[in-house]
C-alpha cells in the first residue's frame, strides 16, 4: 500500500518517470547521492521526437544522441572483408605431368594407367596372402584397340588372349567389333604367384544376331557361338510437315541423319522450299529388334511425300555398284547444269559462223538448232525468270530467260508462247511450242545460252542426264517398292 501511495504521488505531482517510481518501490531512493541525481535528471527527455520543434536545443541534443548511437551501431557492425585461406604451394613439372596421367587418361575406353610409384624400403612385403580361386571382371575394347591387348592389359596371360582373339576370328572380324565393346571375364586360380591367372570364361556381345562365349572345356578354350534371332521389318514414319518439315520428322521419331538423307533425296526432284504445311512425308528406315530387346537403326531406304494431287515416291536402288534414288517409274538422279529444252530433239545446225539458208551470207549463229516436230513442247533449261516474252524480228515469236549466276537462255522460232516477262518458272516448266516463225527454214527450235550477256556455245553446259531402269532390273525395282508399301507405319 506505502509503495502504491507513494507512487501515485510521484505522477500527481508531475515529476519522475516510470524508472522512478520502480526505484521508490524498491527503496533505492533511500541514499542522498541517488536521489540529487534523479532530481537533476526528472526535466530531462531521454528520448526526443526528431519530428517536432526542428532547431531547438531539445532537438539537437536528440540529433546528437541519435548520430552517437548510430555511429557506435556501424563501428560494431562486421567485416565482409574475405578471409583468405593458405595457398597450397605449385606442384613441380615432374609432380604435375604425373598427376595429370594418373587423373586423364584412366577415364578413356581401355586406356592404360600410366606409371606407378615403385614401393618403397619402408614397405614390407608379405610372405603369403590368399587368394580367391576366381575373380570376374570386365575389359573395354577402346578404338583402335586391339582385342588381344584388352584382354592382358585386364590380366589374361599374352598366350591365353591371343588364343581366344583367334578363336572369336573364326567367327567374325576383329575389326567389326565395335569400339566400347565391354567384355566379361571370368580367371581362375594360378598354381603360383609368379603366373598370370588362366582364362576360365569369355563373353561379350559380337553383333546384334550374334553373341560369343569362350570357355575352358576339358582344359582347352573353345568358342561357343549364340545367335540371336533378329526381326528386321523395317521402320515406317508418316505425318504432316507442318511449319518444319524436319522438325516434324524428328517429332515423330524419325533419325536426324535419316531426315537429312531425305531432304536431299527429295532436293533432286522438287523444291524443298516449295513443300507446303499440309503435305505429308513419308520415310521408311531400316531396323533391326534383337529377340533379346536391343535395336538398331539403319540408313532411309524409302522416301515419299503426298503434295494432295502429286504423289512423289524414291528408292534407294544400285545401279552399277552406285546406290542413288529412282522415283516409281525407275528414273533415276537427273545430274547436270540444264535440261534439254526439247524431247527425242536433234542438232540440225551447230554454234559459231555459219552460211545462213536465207538471208544468204555467212554470220554467226549464237545458238544451236534442235530439229524437232511443229508443236513440240519446249521446256525452261532451269530455274528462273522471264525477261523477254514476244515477236524478236529474225526470232520470231521469242522467250528469254534470266538465270541466277549471270546465266540466260534464249528460245526462238516458237510457234506458241506460254509465259510473259516477270514470271518465274521452274525447270522443265513448258513455256511454248516449237514452231518457225521469224526467219526460219521449218519446225525446230533456236537455242541460245548467255554467260553475262555473252553468248556461249550450249553444247559447253551440260545437260542433265537421269539413269533409268528397265527389263529384269524396273521389275525387281517395282517388286521392292510394292514390299516395302507393304510396311504398316510405326507406332
Amino acid at each position: 500500500m506505502m509503495i502504491r501511495r507513494e507512487a501515485e504521488l510521484l505522477m500527481e505531482g508531475g515529476g519522475g518517470s516510470a524508472a522512478t517510481v520502480r526505484a521508490r518501490s524498491f527503496g533505492l531512493l533511500d541514499t542522498p547521492a541517488i536521489r540529487r541525481g534523479i532530481e537533476k535528471t526528472q526535466g530531462i527527455d531521454l528520448v526526443v521526437d526528431l519530428g517536432a520543434r526542428i532547431g531547438s536545443a531539445t532537438w539537437w541534443r536528440g540529433l546528437a544522441t541519435c548520430t552517437a548511437l548510430c555511429a557506435l551501431t556501424f563501428s560494431m557492425a562486421p567485416s565482409f572483408r574475405p578471409l583468405i585461406g593458405a595457398s597450397p604451394a605449385p606442384l613441380a613439372e615432374t609432380q604435375e605431368r604425373e598427376n595429370r596421367r594418373q587423373a586423364i587418361a584412366p577415364q578413356a575406353f581401355g586406356a592404360d594407367t600410366g606409371a606407378r610409384a615403385p614401393a618403397t624400403n619402408l614397405v614390407e612385403r608379405l610372405t603369403d596372402t590368399p587368394e580367391r580361386p576366381q575373380i570376374q571382371l570386365t575389359a573395354t575394347l577402346g578404338a583402335g584397340d586391339g582385342f588381344a591387348h584388352a584382354l592382358e592389359r585386364a590380366g589374361v596371360g599374352a598366350d591365353q588372349a591371343q588364343q581366344a582373339a583367334d578363336l572369336v576370328s573364326e567367327q567374325m572380324s576383329l575389326g567389326e567389333i565395335k569400339p566400347g565393346t565391354r567384355v566379361d571375364l571370368t580367371l581362375g586360380r594360378r598354381p603360383n604367384k609368379q603366373v598370370a591367372r588362366p582364362l576360365d570364361r569369355l563373353a561379350f556381345r559380337a553383333k546384334l544376331e550374334l553373341a560369343l562365349e569362350v570357355q575352358r572345356i576339358d582344359q582347352a578354350l573353345k568358342l561357343i557361338p549364340h545367335p540371336i534371332a533378329v526381326d528386321e521389318t523395317p521402320l515406317r514414319i508418316q505425318g504432316r510437315v507442318g511449319a518444319s518439315l524436319f522438325a516434324a520428322a524428328r517429332a515423330a521419331g524419325a533419325p536426324a541423319q535419316a531426315v537429312q538423307t531425305y531432304l536431299r533425296a527429295m532436293a533432286q526432284h522438287v523444291s524443298v522450299g516449295a513443300i507446303r504445311a499440309n503435305d505429308r512425308f513419308d520415310l521408311i528406315v531400316a531396323h533391326r529388334r534383337a529377340a533379346t530387346g536391343e535395336t538398331e537403326t539403319g540408313g532411309l531406304l524409302y522416301a515419299g511425300l503426298d503434295e494432295g494431287k502429286k504423289v512423289l515416291r524414291l528408292l534407294k536402288w544400285d545401279m552399277d555398284g552406285k546406290e542413288q534414288w529412282f522415283d516409281a517409274a525407275g528414273v533415276g538422279e537427273q545430274r547436270g547444269q540444264m535440261k534439254m529444252p526439247v524431247a527425242n530433239a536433234h542438232v540440225t545446225s551447230g554454234f559459231g559462223q555459219r552460211f545462213h539458208p536465207i538471208l544468204g551470207y555467212s554470220r554467226m549463229h549464237q545458238g544451236i538448232d534442235y530439229g524437232a516436230p511443229m508443236g513440240s513442247p519446249i521446256d525452261a533449261a532451269t530455274d528462273g525468270v522471264v525477261s523477254f516474252s514476244g515477236w524478236h524480228g529474225g526470232h520470231g515469236n521469242y522467250v528469254q530467260i534470266r538465270h541466277p549466276g549471270g546465266m540466260g537462255t534464249g528460245y526462238a522460232h516458237m510457234s506458241r508462247i506460254l509465259v510473259h516477262a516477270g514470271d518465274h518458272v521452274r525447270a522443265g516448266q513448258i513455256i511454248g511450242y516449237v514452231g518457225s516463225t521469224g526467219l526460219s527454214t521449218g519446225p525446230h527450235l533456236h537455242f541460245e545460252v548467255f554467260k553475262n550477256n555473252v553468248a556461249v556455245n550450249p553444247l559447253s553446259v551440260k545437260f542433265t542426264q537421269a539413269a533409268q531402269l528397265a527389263g529384269n532390273t524396273l521389275a525387281r525395282f517395282k517388286a521392292t517398292l510394292a514390299h516395302l508399301l507393304a510396311t504398316r507405319v510405326s507406332g
